[in-house]
């Protein structure tokens, strides 16, 4: 089920109903909330619910034990179990197929015809986000992350657990919540005040205007006609392309994130913040705290550190670094271009610090707008990579981009080029303005007749859209 759908409408405003209705105890309203949040996930496939239920039985089982068990092995073989299930999901139905593909051309290589049947396999919506979810939970749980060391508890019941994995609002794509931050929130009744209510509506509004009409009826159009053309392009139109992508792929993204922490809002519950105005970030550092905030301190807790982190000199750094990043890259996606993607954040992020050794820049306004721009600019080469179906796709774009190709094909007309300058050249003022501020922080500056009409407008520019109901990119991963 999708947000930007009339369906999701309608089973919003049932589950708000009977959320708020007093026929309920809260059990009951958990309970509400556990099979509303079966159900959005099941009409998309229903099977698939299966893999949800065995993650959450073996994770609630696993941490059940890890917070009890004394003895080390017995420990270590129940975070085994745990990684071992939800791993093994996310390595069959995520890359079964193109693990195959690659055995099959190294054996090929080597001279062995082997011609495997297609596999045909079904990825799961979602799967990335939920299994590294619930995997947080047993590894905390196995380093003894328990009350008092850090103020997390074993779940209480396997009800507000179950719920924790589930919660339909970000189940799909986001943002990826620790235990410490969610579950804690099912122990106590819960609900939205009237400004919350209201809040959590706007952050509704505002992500589906982000998702239907910018990113969906603006920009979505160009970057597919970029990057599905066969011919090399000109430098404008290759350009063009990837800022559409950029756009398209923030608009979408940041779009389900702020309705996820919109919806939950209205049910009385927070959801932490996935997206702070990334395109104006000073340096690729600041990025990464910036864009995609729940993954990417998620690898820093779970994969950077545990590699040894900042702890065991600069060479170790910088390995933990690019087998972090090379590692998130393909967890975007099971294709060598998303380990590029990866592999680029990481060597930009090394140069960054690299750099910071030898250059002391003091930031100020006027250098701090020129870093971003240069951040932003390479920024977007890496989502070339993200985008591209194929290398030769990408390598068409990056000599178009540079000026390599004088002879490109001009497929745009002039009025897409200007439709992605202008929104492109906003999105980039906005984040710069906004970027020591939030959306909540400036709503109390601004007049609410004011404010009443930005509303309305995000309403109607929705409503007459053309969008055609696409799910968001984020499901594929």
């Amino acid at each position: 089920m999708l947000f930007n759908s009339l369906s999701f409408i309608v089973f919003l405003v049932i589950v708000l109903t009977l959320y708020y209705s007093k026929i309920f105890n809260w059990t009951n309203k958990k309970r509400m909330l556990l099979l509303a949040s079966y159900v959005f996930y099941g009409l998309w496939n229903p099977p698939l619910v299966v893999l949800l239920w065995i993650s959450t039985v073996v994770d609630w089982t696993a941490g059940r034990k890890l917070a009890v068990i004394e003895n080390q092995r017995k420990r270590k073989l129940w975070l085994l179990l745990s990684m071992f299930v939800n791993l093994g999901f996310l390595a069959f139905f995520k890359y079964g197929n193109f693990l195959l593909e690659n055995f099959t051309l190294l054996v090929n290589a080597i001279g062995w015809d082997f011609k495997p049947l297609p596999m045909d396999i079904i990825l799961p919506m979602g799967i990335s986000f939920y299994t590294f979810q619930t995997m947080s939970y047993t590894i905390d749980m196995y380093y003894k992350k328990t009350k008092p060391y850090t103020g997390i508890e074993p779940a209480r019941t396997f009800l507000d657990f179950a719920l924790y994995v589930t919660f339909f609002p970000q189940l799909v794509a986001g943002p990826i919540v620790r235990a410490k931050d969610l579950i804690t929130q099912f122990y106590e009744p819960k609900k939205a005040t009237v400004k919350q209510f209201l809040w959590g509506l706007f952050l509704l509004t505002i992500g589906l205007f982000q998702k239907v009409v910018l990113a969906d009826t603006l920009l979505s159009g160009t970057a597919d006609d970029v990057f599905g053309a066969k011919d090399i392009l000109n430098s404008v139109d290759a350009w063009m392309g990837t800022l559409a992508f950029s756009g398209q792929i923030f608009f979408d993204f940041a779009g389900y994130s702020t309705c996820a922490i919109g919806i939950a809002l209205m049910l009385g519950i927070i959801l932490p913040d996935n997206f702070k105005y990334p395109y104006a970030s000073i340096g690729f550092s600041d990025l990464w705290r910036r864009w995609h905030i729940s993954l990417s301190s998620w690898l820093r807790d779970y994969l950077y550190i545990p590699l040894g982190g900042n702890r065991h000199g600069i060479t170790r750094m910088y390995v933990a670094l690019v087998l972090t990043m090379l590692l998130g890259g393909l967890w975007h996606g099971a294709a060598w271009t998303f380990v590029v993607w990866g592999a680029l954040h990481g060597s930009y992020l090394i140069i960054e610090r690299l750099l910071k050794n030898v250059v002391k820049i003091k930031i100020n306004a006027w250098n701090g707008i020129l870093l971003a721009l240069l951040t932003y600019t390479c920024v977007n080469i890496t989502w070339v990579f993200f985008r591209a179906r194929e290398f030769g796709t990408a390598k068409n774009l990056i000599t178009s981009m540079f000026f390599m190709n004088e002879d490109g094909e001009k497929i745009l007309q002039y009025i897409d080029i200007l439709k992605v300058s202008i929104v492109i050249t906003l999105l980039f003022i906005c984040h710069w303005i906004m970027r020591n501020t939030s959306m909540k922080e400036m709503s109390t500056k601004v007049n609410p007749w004011v404010f009443g009409i930005f509303w309305a407008f995000l309403f109607f520019a929705i409503i007459i859209s053309q969008g055609s109901g696409e799910q968001f990119i984020y499901f594929q991963f």
